[in-house]
């Protein structure tokens, strides 16, 4: 029996591989049905080997739900989650310089993912290897959830909460968890010297106006965070 990744960071890593891997073939497949898939399809959570699926929109919307399939025989109950299609910002996030001094990231931007089985919060960054760990201290993360509300709506293993520290201010989303990998695997390929270099910082500034683009403000950003339970 294969081992599966047990640590955060080697989980991340298997997820990432269908972005910083050959690329895929010409003709995309639903690896579910087998059903053909195009550009812009759809992709599940495998939350026993943290791998990215594609998917066809039949079986995207089976497991679009926690336990959506589990009614039927023959289905693994609970293991495939369809990762969502929600891009949401918090203009309004209140992340000071001390604040992000304190989650220790030595690039401009992390991204936080929440492990469904343990619940536990891990912070990644950008780096010439891929998405690096960074041991995330508990009040470094709650100074995140008191910043903004989007820190509680993180839903585990198909979302991640982007931050971006530039100028004394923080831009803050909430996207699917294979934008999140995406991102890591593109700038990646175009990691050159030590901090990235101009191609991967372009790619940085190409994402982020995407996100921006489509992402709809959270309703609350605007309310105060401090005080959640």
């Amino acid at each position: 029996m294969t081992a599966l990744p047990s640590t955060p960071a080697a989980r991340l890593r298997t997820g990432l591989r269908r972005f910083t891997g050959p690329r895929p073939p010409a003709v995309e497949r639903c690896e579910l049905c087998a059903a053909e898939v195009g550009a812009g399809h759809r992709h599940l959570v495998d939350t026993e080997r943290r791998a990215l699926a594609c998917a066809c929109t039949a079986c995207a919307m089976l497991f679009d739900r926690p336990g959506g399939a589990g009614a039927q025989p023959g289905t693994d109950a609970g293991r495939f989650r369809t990762v969502p299609d929600r891009y949401l910002s918090d203009p309004d996030a209140a992340l000071d310089d001390g604040s992000w001094a304190g989650l220790q990231i030595p690039v401009g931007m992390v991204f936080f993912l929440r492990d469904g089985a343990s619940g536990q919060v891990t912070a990644f960054y950008p780096s010439p290897a891929g998405a690096t760990e960074s041991e995330l201290e508990p009040q470094a993360w709650e100074a995140v959830r008191a910043a903004t509300p989007l820190a509680d709506e993180l839903a585990p293993d198909v979302e991640a909460l982007l931050l971006r520290h530039h100028q004394h201010r923080s831009a803050c989303f909430l996207v699917p968890v294979d934008a999140a990998y995406e991102l890591v695997g593109r700038m990646r390929r175009r990691w050159q010297g030590f901090d990235g270099g101009a191609e991967a910082h372009a790619e940085l500034e190409l994402f982020f106006d995407h996100v921006t683009r489509r992402a709809q403000r959270a309703h609350h950003a605007h309310e105060p965070s401090k005080g959640r339970a």
